[in-house]
């Protein structure tokens, strides 16, 4: 039971030419190919999807929740971009499957950023929210999912 899905919202398809003094020169593809390294330097085999619907994200979210209850997954890095101020449907999804661990990571600090990105409707669901580290980020939240699952932490339905 190794496997990460590290999942990205809207908008991040766009990373690398979207405001690179914000969120950097990295592609999307350059991120995937560091947490996939990283990852398994961690003994995590990390799986990657990005999708600028919402309904998309939610499908992702239940299917690992049911492999995480099979035993089958650890949890989930999830930057849900813009959905993250206002999408109740994301909080819903992520509570509904608990007591799988969703890590939020956004690769901008939110909170020194525009007034409507101070809101995180998935922070109180999530396991823990990573904000403002860059693609650093992503790589502490594998990390955090690594050491959650070694101490038994978020592991049993």
């Amino acid at each position: 039971m190794t496997r990460v899905l590290v999942l990205n919202g809207p908008n991040l398809n766009l990373l690398g030419t979207r405001e690179p003094g914000v969120y950097g020169a990295d592609t999307l593809a350059d991120l995937e190919a560091r947490c996939r390294e990283y990852g398994a330097r961690l003994g995590l085999t990390v799986e990657t999807v990005q999708s600028n619907h919402e309904g998309v994200l939610i499908d992702h979210l239940h299917a690992w929740g049911a492999l995480h209850r099979a035993g089958q997954a650890i949890g989930v890095v999830f930057n849900p971009g813009a959905y993250t101020h206002t999408s109740i449907a994301l909080h819903d999804a992520i509570k509904g499957v608990a007591p799988m661990p969703v890590i939020e990571v956004h690769l901008s600090n939110v909170h020194a950023r525009e007034a409507f990105r101070h809101h995180s409707w998935v922070a109180p669901v999530a396991a823990g929210s990573i904000i403002g580290f860059g693609p650093e980020g992503y790589l502490l939240a594998l990390d955090a999912l690594a050491r959650r699952a070694a101490a038994g932490l978020g592991t049993k339905p």
